[in-house]
């Protein structure tokens, strides 16, 4: 636990001005970030007796080991360049909803020559209009089942118009007239776009022309003795009414407001957020934050509108913004929305009358959504504390262990061998902290070796994050006098064959922090420049900054004594190492003779064997696609200069890989983009390249002819191995 008066900046030394701090724990890792309209004044609450602060800023300081500061022309830019960092860094203490859900929207795909109408969840897309969000998908296709009657729109997906376009035969809403059938011809694209143009106009909440209009079609027809019509015209019209009856009338003057309401206790906070568009409620969505820092109300108010309207522009944001209490201060915050919609935005406490009453329904949904949230966590928060404690008594460890390592080694009998790192923290996947590697050390199978060498690279990236951070000082780097991974390599090499591959979400943002940003004055800075500045020295993310508190190995005794002797050899004594033995799952400890044997039953053993097993998964899926990339080698990919689409044109050419092996440079000549040099190249490539060993098609088991196996591998992507043994699951590692 750090002293904050060991880093607490000199008298007179932070600026009287508007800006935005960070402060950093030991490894560097952005843990809060805040704004200030003073910054003298602001982290000057940050230093005083600890016995004064809130419980949460007292740990927050104490987990702190530096702060540093940038300052800005005015406290709007200071409210965007806070939004940008809590991004960029996600810091472990600041508020940040949590979504239960991916809200689903109603979209109407205008950018298209036939817009669409479909349900669509995750970032918006440009071109697209968006109505919602709304609680279940399953209410947008009631809504728009309704209106189909009315707005015959397309719905269909792309491959089923282009399939209808080809036959000449509308899908079944075609026949049945929910679809005008743009498909088939039987409507031009400018009246297809007008019909969503009014689509979108009665999802707006301008209903009532379409309704008289209706209504006058329909007395005209029926004067004309027209029934048929005229009945069509009424059900048309009693489908409207339907869809508007979902979204009742709440606000008389036909508003267009969002209205946000907070409901909190002493350690979580839920917000709700109504969109009402045209006096009805068009959307609802719900977040969850811990309170991780002492906030008020209109803080909390603030963060989300931060979220809600961060990456939002024009239209989406409303006119008005009814809040339970203001931030303060007020003005930056409604100049940063009124700058985001283009025009003044309203941000106020509804007082009285229907928008009040409005409100007191929203609060009551928000106090819904905390309770639920907290029957629901109970147990999920309960097991995984119990587990980390069982881990932490059951391996001697002074705590629970908050970041833990696993690391397993993969391959098929000695080849492609390859090793995968995955994180939990706090009981949880850290799916963004995933890493894999490949073993380059030495050649064949040797899963010991293997494991020293993975848990070398990795620490040794640690260590030298430390150093280059100068968490060490002057000549007491371990590093110092180590000899690199292999001869000629420079640190950066030795672990740069490490791949950074992440799965998840590709739009998921690392936690770790992306650089250094010193202290310097903003106000003359674009927004260019702000952005840039959270980037690393060269541009990435830092990879292995942070270290975990236990490592797993997935073995016995021999992977576990590997493991600490990798650990040992570079003086690193404060990280803990245990095994997991697949027979009988028994717990291996560095140096001991008996494995430590958990209850069946445990939390902890459950955890440690999901940990275990996430480990296995993400190496034996990374070993898979390497040896899938091995069998479907060619020849032709060591060419240079030849890319794919001429490479396509050689196989489409000559038929297979054995024809244009078989070919003469000057029949290779004849492919159009093959010139003479080459083709000679080609050809002195198949000459150097050893013959192909019989080929089995692991789907079927089959032996295949050199023909058929080529053509195979070329064209349909399947994996053929070439001399490889029978590939059964067993024999995978």
């Amino acid at each position: 636990m750090a002293d904050p008066s060991s880093y607490r900046p000199k008298p007179g030394q932070i600026p009287d001005s508007p800006g935005v701090y960070k402060f950093r724990d030991e490894h560097r890792r952005v843990i809060y970030v805040g704004k200030a309209k003073s910054l003298r004044q602001r982290l000057a609450n940050y230093f005083q007796d600890l016995a004064g602060l809130h419980p949460r800023t007292r740990t927050m300081v104490t987990t702190a080991a530096s702060v540093e500061w940038t300052v800005v022309s005015t406290e709007v830019e200071a409210l965007q360049l806070e939004y940008s960092w809590i991004k960029e860094y996600d810091p472990r203490f600041n508020v940040k909803y949590r979504d239960d859900k991916s809200y689903p929207y109603l979209a109407v795909t205008m950018n298209e020559e036939f817009p669409r109408v479909q349900v669509m969840r995750g970032h918006k897309k440009k071109g697209v209009r968006y109505f919602g969000p709304y609680a279940h998908a399953w209410a947008i296709r009631d809504t728009v089942d309704l209106l189909l009657r009315v707005f015959p729109v397309r719905t269909c997906s792309a491959g089923v118009f282009k399939n209808a376009s080809r036959t000449g035969r509308p899908c079944l809403l075609g026949y049945i007239g929910k679809c005008s059938a743009p498909c088939v011809g039987r409507v031009s694209a400018e009246d297809h776009h007008e019909l969503a143009d009014e689509f979108c106009d009665f999802m707006t909440g301008r209903t009532s022309t379409y309704l008289r209009r209706l209504e006058k079609q329909m007395m005209e027809a029926a004067e004309e003795m027209e029934y048929e019509r005229a009945a069509r015209l009424r059900d048309d019209i009693e489908a409207l009414k339907k869809a508007m009856e979902k979204n009742a009338v709440v606000l008389a003057d036909a508003t267009d407001a969002d209205l946000i309401a907070v409901a909190e206790d002493e350690l979580e906070a839920a917000v709700q957020i109504f969109h009402v568009r045209g006096g009805r409620v068009r959307g609802q969505r719900g977040w969850v934050t811990d309170k991780v820092e002492e906030i008020t109300t209109g803080a909390l108010v603030e963060h989300a509108l931060q979220q809600l309207y961060g990456e939002e522009t024009g239209d989406a944001v409303p006119k008005e913004v009814l809040v339970p209490a203001l931030p303060d201060p007020l003005e930056p915050v409604q100049e940063w929305l009124s700058g985001r919609r283009g025009s003044n935005v309203s941000l106020r406490i509804p007082q009285r009358g229907d928008k009040r009453a409005l409100m007191e329904t929203v609060e009551r949904n928000a106090q819904q959504a905390l309770v639920l949230h907290k029957t629901k966590r109970a147990s999920d928060l309960t097991t995984r504390s119990r587990a980390l404690e069982e881990i932490a008594d059951a391996l001697d460890l002074d705590s629970a262990p908050l970041r833990i390592e696993c690391y397993d080694i993969s391959h098929l009998q000695g080849d492609d061998v390859v090793a995968s790192m995955v994180v939990f923290e706090d009981g949880l996947a850290r799916k963004s902290e995933y890493r894999r590697f490949q073993i380059k050390g030495f050649e064949g199978q040797d899963d010991v070796r293997s494991m020293h060498e993975v848990i070398t690279r990795r620490f040794k990236r640690y260590l030298a994050e430390k150093e280059r951070t100068g968490e060490w000082s002057d000549g007491e780097s371990p590093l110092a006098g180590t000899p690199s991974d292999s001869p000629g390599d420079t640190p950066s090499d030795s672990y740069g064959d490490t791949s950074s591959d992440m799965l998840g979400d590709a739009s998921s943002t690392p936690s770790g922090p992306s650089g250094d940003t010193p202290a310097h004055d903003l106000a003359t800075t674009s927004p260019d420049a702000l952005t840039s500045s959270l980037k690393d020295d060269d541009g990435r993310p830092k990879r292995f900054a942070y270290p975990p508190q236990l490592v797993v190995v997935d073995g016995g005794q021999p992977q576990v004594a590997a493991a600490q002797r990798a650990l040992d050899e570079l003086g690193i004594d404060d990280i803990a190492v245990c095994g997991l033995a697949k027979r009988l799952e028994e717990v291996w400890l560095p140096g001991d003779d008996d494995p430590v044997v958990l209850p069946r039953s445990s939390e902890g053993l459950y955890l440690l064997q999901r940990v275990r097993d996430e480990a296995h998964r993400f190496a034996i899926t990374y070993q898979r696609t390497k040896r899938a990339k091995r069998f479907r080698a060619s020849p032709l990919d060591d060419v240079p200069g030849l890319g794919e689409t001429r490479k396509q044109a050689l196989i489409k050419h000559f038929g297979s890989v054995k024809k244009l092996r078989a070919a003469t440079i000057d029949q290779i000549c004849e492919v159009p983009g093959i010139g003479r040099k080459t083709a000679e190249t080609i050809a002195a490539a198949f000459a150097q390249a050893a013959p192909a060993a019989p080929a089995v098609n692991t789907a079927t088991g089959e032996i295949m002819d050199d023909e058929e196996s080529e053509t195979t591998a070329e064209t349909s992507g399947e994996p053929v191995s070439a001399g490889a043994p029978d590939e059964r699951r067993g024999q995978e590692r």
